[in-house]
């Protein structure tokens, strides 16, 4: 991995789906500067492997959802802010909500996500009251421009 250009620059990479298949797929996206000093660190120590996972679990694995659980005390955490019925897979929602409010399109959505369909990245997306309201308005004012009397040059007649 490159870290001085603004995409990650790597031959092979490892994802492991939901059911734990291992298969190859090229770079993702774009390294996030504030995470860049942490997948630095991670690559110099995985130097001697070309093959090592970047962030791997306490046995050095796969992480999986109970191992991140685990290591971010999320069901005690989630109870002391009153949020129980918070699940982890909730922050993808959230993530990708975020992301299209900031104006991401949903294609990069969905290739950030790591869908395989349009539809599947359309379902994490909830957009608030105040934007669908904001919609509507910005649609009515379109419309009223439409809908305003204006000077417009006779059409032209051509005959046959």
């Amino acid at each position: 991995m490159d870290l001085d250009r603004s995409t990650p620059d790597h031959t092979r990479a490892r994802r492991t789906d939901r059911q734990g298949h291992q298969r190859q797929a090229g770079p993702q996206g774009s390294l996030v500067d504030e995470i860049r000093p942490l997948v630095a660190q991670r690559i110099l120590s995985a130097a001697p492997n070309p093959d090592a996972r970047l962030f791997t679990g306490p046995r050095g694995g796969r992480i999986s959802t109970a191992v991140l659980r685990d290591a971010t005390h999320w069901d005690d955490v989630v109870t002391k802010l009153g949020y129980e019925h918070l699940r982890r897979h909730d922050l993808r929602h959230t993530g990708l909500t975020w992301f299209a409010d900031a104006g991401v399109q949903v294609h990069v959505l969905r290739r950030i996500a790591g869908h395989g369909s349009l539809t599947t990245t359309q379902r994490y997306l909830h957009p608030d009251v105040h934007k669908i309201t904001a919609a509507g308005a910005a649609l009515s004012a379109h419309l009223s421009v439409l809908r305003a009397p204006r000077s417009l040059p006779s059409p032209i007649v051509v005959t046959r």
